[in-house]
């Protein structure tokens, strides 16, 4: 549940700022971020005009925050599952199971972060929010890598990501919901090609200490 949606149950108004996210979060993300004007945004937040300039200062200060939503929401989903896995290893398949999750959502339509950075210039503030976001994921998977006894974490991490990015692709363009189950095969093979045993001191049931989820920025 959404922190407006639990405001919403004990009877509190969301402030303009919140509506204004949500209502760019469903448009944006629904329909891309170049094709939504600030008009439709401000609409459908049923906020005034003045209220987007005053908490986001322009569309772009709007856009960043929203991607910076997407990757709260998505180290979230991500972080969830980690408790389930002991080991290392588990946990870096159990990204993959994070992911599936996401596909299987009436809601997906693949990655935020790469729909906007196909519209947006470089060096703005899209492409910062996108690096962000894409350099906590690989420090993720690098950490684990590095936890799980890999000989070189980093060049394992990127494999690992690629693969990633790959089942993103392959889930909204292919329309194929099965994408991550497959990222989860190859995975758990390179793992197994690279990796040494599983030590036996391994702590059951215990989550990496990972880079924390971007917090979201105040205007």
């Amino acid at each position: 549940m959404t922190a407006t949606a639990k405001e919403a149950g004990r009877g509190e108004r969301p402030s303009a700022r919140e509506r204004l996210l949500a209502a760019a979060n469903e448009l944006f993300y629904r329909e891309g971020v170049q094709s939504v004007g600030i008009d439709r945004v401000i609409e459908h937040a049923g906020v005034a005009k003045a209220s987007l300039y005053n908490c986001f200062g322009s569309k772009e200060g709007l856009v960043q925050a929203y991607l910076e939503s997407r990757h709260e929401r998505n180290s979230a989903r991500i972080l969830r599952v980690m408790p389930r896995y002991g080991t290392a290893r588990e946990r870096l398949l159990g990204i993959f199971d994070a992911q599936d999750e996401s596909f299987h959502d009436p809601e997906f339509n693949g990655c935020a972060f790469v729909a906007a950075s196909a519209e947006a210039p470089h060096g703005g503030a899209v492409e910062q929010a996108s690096d962000a976001y894409r350099g906590w994921l690989r420090g993720l998977f690098t950490s684990l890598a590095a936890e799980a006894g890999a000989p070189d974490p980093e060049t394992l991490g990127r494999q690992l990501h690629l693969l990633y990015d790959g089942s993103t692709l392959s889930a909204r363009m292919d329309r194929d919901r099965t994408a991550a189950a497959a990222a989860r095969a190859a995975a758990a093979a390179l793992l197994d090609a690279v990796l040494p045993p599983e030590r036996a001191d391994a702590a059951p049931g215990r989550a990496p200490a990972t880079p924390g989820p971007v917090a979201a920025r105040r205007a």
